[in-house]
């Protein structure tokens, strides 16, 4: 199942699950987008159908950033003229979560729930900074580190 969408002036084959960068768009207070414009719906067996009013396109806010710069430089060889100019264009990260047409709802599978990684043990909370532990689980003295005298600046020559 996949439908073509309309989206800030370009056109994207869409599908449950798909992750599409479009033009910055405005979305819901639960991060929820809506497309409006839907140019075909296919339903799995290859047919491809006009879209009717009842033709649904619904996205999960994902992330919402900037691209990478592009740079515009303009230049007239011979006259002295050149221009820079950056830019860099918003875009809104959209994950397809539903395509409904004719009465069939194709949902995506949900993402699961990532759980945090457990904090590691820092290894001199449970021994003194003096012993290292061997592979043998023997602790062995560690040498206290050198001080080394600053260096003084040598001194000016008289002319």
């Amino acid at each position: 199942m996949y439908a073509v969408i309309r989206a800030g002036g370009k056109q994207y084959r869409v599908a449950p699950g798909d992750v599409i960068r479009v033009e910055k768009q405005a979305t819901g207070t639960d991060g929820k987008v809506e497309f409006p414009e839907i140019l075909a719906v296919s339903g799995g067996d290859g047919q491809i159908g006009k879209p009717k009013s009842e033709a649904r396109v619904v996205g999960q806010l994902v992330e919402e950033g900037r691209g990478a710069k592009i740079l515009v430089f303009h230049y007239k060889r011979k006259k002295q003229y050149k221009k820079l100019r950056g830019h860099r264009q918003s875009y809104t990260a959209v994950r397809i979560t539903e395509i409904a047409f004719d009465g069939q709802s194709f949902k995506a599978p949900e993402l699961p729930k990532k759980e945090p990684k457990p904090k590691k043990v820092a290894a001199h909370d449970h021994e003194p900074e003096h012993e290292v532990k061997t592979a043998k689980g023997q602790a062995k003295k560690k040498a206290a580190p050198k001080k080394t005298a600053a260096k003084k600046a040598p001194p000016k020559k008289k002319k």
